[in-house]
């Protein structure tokens, strides 16, 4: 799987909005998954200077930690100020992982699948919070989050005691069942990981090592 090097962040940002910007061009009833953290902030700036219409358009949100869905630092928060208070989206087609799990897999069913999934990598190799030891097949789930997961996104909350420890994730056999998925990746902390994931072993020890065998991904990095 080819990792295409990009020469900076604001051109990784720029390269993503622009597939995503084609997708709902091309497709204004698309079902897209969409990330959180630092990393797609870029995207989401680029995505709302479009002036994309996004009125029929559908959102999946990947996880959301077990917390106050008010609270300054959850991703509900975090999709309303970066994204869905920016555009003309309805708030009834904006969905977060919910309990019970089956019933958001039901409602992912109902819309007919997912037509464009966007990940980021974690430093241990998690996609979303499907932490390492996931199954491949695995479906949306509540987990319990690892200890390098907390202690890199304790940046946000000020301390490792803060941070959340359980989230609830859509599940790799979920996100392997989009028809096409973008991983972007931003920094040379995650370039040894990704490498890793991408060109070696398939192993549920890295769960991003599953998109190998997906047959329409596309990488993108940049340091």
């Amino acid at each position: 799987m080819e990792i295409k090097v990009l020469k900076s962040y604001k051109e990784l940002s720029s390269t993503v909005a622009n597939i995503v910007k084609r997708q709902i061009k091309k497709h204004p009833l698309s079902k897209l998954v969409l990330p959180t953290g630092s990393t797609p902030l870029g995207m989401y700036k680029e995505l709302v200077s479009r002036e994309l219409d996004w009125s029929h358009a559908i959102t999946f949100n990947l996880d959301v930690y077990l917390m106050n869905v008010d609270h300054p630092e959850s991703y509900q928060s975090y999709m309303k100020k970066n994204l869905f208070e920016k555009t003309n989206i309805y708030p009834d087609h904006c969905h977060f992982p919910f309990r019970p799990t089956s019933a958001f897999e039901d409602k992912i069913a109902g819309s007919m699948g997912i037509d464009l999934c966007i990940l980021g990598i974690g430093s241990n190799g998690h996609i979303a919070f499907n932490e390492p030891g996931s199954s491949f097949l695995s479906r949306t789930r509540v987990v319990n989050l690892d200890e390098q997961t907390i202690e890199d996104n304790s940046r946000f909350f000020g301390s490792v005691e803060d941070t959340p420890k359980q989230a609830i994730t859509m599940g790799l056999g979920t996100i392997m069942e989009s028809k096409k998925i973008v991983l972007m990746a931003n920094g040379d902390h995650k370039l040894n990981i990704l490498n890793v994931a991408m060109n070696g072993e398939v192993t549920e020890d890295v769960p991003a090592s599953v998109l190998q065998n997906h047959d329409n991904v596309k990488v993108f990095y940049c340091d």
